[in-house]
């Protein structure tokens, strides 16, 4: 890399750095704000829990085997469709994608159930702009239940509303395939996220409707909304801050090995361009070999680095010491 370059680099972690800093004045960090209670969200998310735990039951001693197999299968490609879609393509677009594979990546994005790849952008950017303010949807300065699921079950908070006005997605807004995705998700779940995960089991190896429904369905799309929403939560408050001790983002091998990478977080919000989500290259990294392995059959490209100069320089003026 160019010392022209690296300045360049440089420059923009600092503005990012002094944007939050900025924002932390603004936007006062008090953890017991609480907007009250979205009663359906409440419901809804409580039903859907309770049949996730019957779902247990069912998928221990009620599931065909081939149902037992393909349950973690599928819930592992739930997960890529919010680790390579909904975060490292669609939000940070750390890497660029051919016309087919992003509608593959749209088709697995709806299938998460985890709102469109357009909805699901826009928050994640205004989390990394407000990261840990009242701005942030899921501030995690408000506590680990909040910011794991609490902030799905109350009114955001005023500030969520007006700055989220203020997120560029002028490349979400422009792109057909996205804002088709967006305009018709509902449709689209109900077809990809709930008819065709629940019938596979059904017309493939004669399952039972109601045992495919309770594991393949509702225990599987738990099990993923958890493991989504750990990120948030637990790479955010549990760990340590080798590159950027200021801000609240952590390095968690736990939450890396439920999601497939996601979990080395201090690094990702100290270098958010960077389509690795981490300095090292390691086993648990599945997504980052996933889009490397695209790469090498021309499927994907431009991936976005943070240089080795840039990341030793930035964690040597901010890290906790632990690198």
């Amino acid at each position: 890399m160019s010392e022209e370059v690296q300045d360049l680099m440089d420059m923009k972690i600092a503005a990012n750095n002094d944007t939050e800093e900025k924002i932390e004045t603004e936007t006062k960090k008090d953890s017991s704000i609480f907007d009250g209670l979205q009663i359906i969200n409440v419901i809804y998310y409580s039903l859907l829990h309770i049949a996730a735990i019957y779902g247990v039951y069912v998928a221990l001693f009620r599931a065909k085997l081939a149902t037992q197999i393909w349950l973690p299968i599928f819930a592992a490609l739930m997960g890529s469709g919010v680790t390579l879609g909904s975060h490292r393509y669609f939000s940070h677009k750390s890497y660029e994608v051919t016309t087919p594979v992003k509608i593959v990546l749209l088709i697995m994005q709806t299938m998460t159930g985890q709102n469109s790849a357009f909805t699901w952008a826009r928050e994640h950017r205004l989390h990394h702009k407000y990261s840990d303010t009242d701005a942030d949807p899921h501030n995690a300065a408000r506590g680990f239940f909040f910011s794991h699921m609490g902030w799905l079950l109350t009114k955001k908070h005023p500030l969520v509303l007006q700055k989220g006005r203020t997120v560029d997605v002028s490349d979400l807004l422009s792109d057909k395939l996205i804002m088709f995705q967006h305009k018709y998700y509902i449709p689209l779940y109900v077809f990809w996220g709930v008819l065709v995960p629940i019938m596979i089991p059904i017309y493939l190896w004669d399952e039972k409707p109601w045992v495919s429904f309770f594991t393949v369905y509702c225990l599987r799309y738990v099990v993923v909304l958890h493991f989504t929403w750990s990120v948030n939560s637990v790479a955010h408050l549990f760990g340590n801050k080798p590159y950027d001790k200021r801000i609240y983002p952590v390095e968690s091998a736990l939450v890396s090995w439920i999601t497939f990478g996601e979990g080395t977080h201090n690094y990702h919000h100290a270098f958010p361009w960077d389509y690795r989500v981490s300095e090292f290259s390691t086993l648990i990294s599945l997504t980052t070999r996933i889009i490397d392995l695209l790469a090498y059959f021309d499927l994907t490209y431009d991936r976005k680095t943070a240089s080795q100069q840039v990341v030793h320089g930035h964690l040597k003026r901010h890290g906790d010491g632990t690198h």
